[in-house]
């Protein structure tokens, strides 16, 4: 059970039911974890940032290679809300997550996310010389950026015990329950 509810609609401040009437608008829904979020529509905004990064990132890196570097966050956090949120993406894109064979590229997108949850201290010479082989500076900085975001969206719902999105269960880890 999470820490802290999510909001009441019904009886938030007007700016609570802006902010939710805003991500509705641009998103189209509204996960376990943006309604307790909202509790502070700045934690909100800051959070979903993630979109902004995202955008940025859009003309290097495709969807696939977003989500497989989220994914390999949200594994490495041990995040069931956040795997369970990208397995879906990938099953709504008609792609079946278990037998993905991931790129090169992707690999090392995968072992970038993995090496910044393990020890953001020592992410190896060889991640980082196969990042700025294929992408320019500003690329790498949205990179890092978006990644620390992920990294905080799976500490959020680790940390607060956010619910289970029911939309997400069929799409959870069984082992990780």
């Amino acid at each position: 059970m999470s820490h802290i509810p999510q909001i009441d609609y019904d009886t938030a401040s007007d700016a609570i039911r802006a902010a939710h009437d805003e991500e509705i608008r641009l998103r189209g829904r509204m996960t376990n974890m943006k309604r307790t979020l909202l509790h502070s529509p700045t934690a909100h905004r800051i959070y979903a940032e993630w979109f902004t990064l995202r955008e940025e990132l859009r003309p290097a890196l495709d969807d696939r290679a977003v989500w497989l570097l989220c994914h390999a966050i949200s594994e490495a956090m041990r995040s069931r809300i956040a795997m369970g949120f990208f397995r879906r993406a990938f099953a709504n894109a008609g792609i079946d997550f278990k037998s993905i064979a991931p790129s090169e590229d992707e690999e090392r997108l995968i072992a970038f996310g993995r090496a910044t949850v393990a020890d953001s201290n020592n992410v190896s010479a060889a991640i980082w010389d196969g990042l700025k082989a294929r992408y320019d500076d500003a690329t790498l900085v949205n990179l890092v950026a978006f990644a620390g975001i992920m990294v905080a969206t799976a500490l959020f719902n680790n940390v607060v015990e956010v619910d289970f999105d029911a939309e997400l269960l069929p799409y959870a880890d069984a082992s990780s329950a």
